[in-house]
């Protein structure tokens, strides 16, 4: 069976979390402590759907990548600016998942008309570093000792990208959900 790139739907929320369990609890990648529940993940996955992107290349069956965007802060003034993640199996690295999620994910909000996109990265992660440099993102702040995980304090190195110029008079950006409904999102990428 292909790979499948599409639109994260709730009932993804265990095969994701199958891949964002062992994150949150082994690593310092995430800054969460406790795992969300299933049915955590389902609602963060319908929240998101409705205003951003969410993500998810299936193989077999399966979740085997995720990548999503959120608002970057809630005041009406960054409303042009979207957070990105992106999650990949163990074993579904070194296949291009990441990349090819972030590339359609970064397409989408470009056509959204959101003008940045940033991401964090909690300190050590150079695969994380490596995708984010590859994709454009430039870095632009480190926040030292911001976050305490695993006994000792972390550093979140930021990265941003420029989706597109910015123009003196930006329209708002465009609902997602009110795209997919509208089948621009199906006519644009294909899902």
């Amino acid at each position: 069976m292909a790979e499948l790139l599409r639109i994260a739907r709730v009932d993804d929320a265990e095969h994701m979390l199958e891949i964002y369990r062992p994150v949150v609890l082994e690593t310092t990648i995430s800054f969460e402590i406790e795992s969300p529940s299933v049915a955590e993940m389902r609602e963060r996955i319908a929240h998101t759907l409705e205003k951003l992107p969410w993500l998810v290349i299936e193989d077999e069956g399966k979740v085997a990548a995720y990548a999503y965007a959120a608002p970057h802060r809630e005041r009406l003034a960054y409303q042009w600016s979207a957070d990105v993640s992106v999650y990949v199996h163990p074993k579904s690295r070194r296949r291009g998942l990441a990349r090819k999620l972030y590339t359609s994910l970064l397409d989408i909000l470009r056509f959204l008309r959101y003008y940045n996109a940033y991401a964090g990265i909690a300190l050590p992660n150079e695969s994380s570093l490596r995708l984010h440099e590859a994709m454009g993102f430039t870095q632009i702040a480190v926040y030292h000792k911001v976050g305490y995980k695993q006994g000792t304090w972390r550093d979140v190195t930021w990265w941003g990208l420029v989706l597109r110029p910015h123009s003196p008079s930006p329209a708002a950006p465009l609902l997602f959900s009110e795209m997919v409904k509208s089948g621009e999102i199906e006519k644009r990428f294909g899902f």
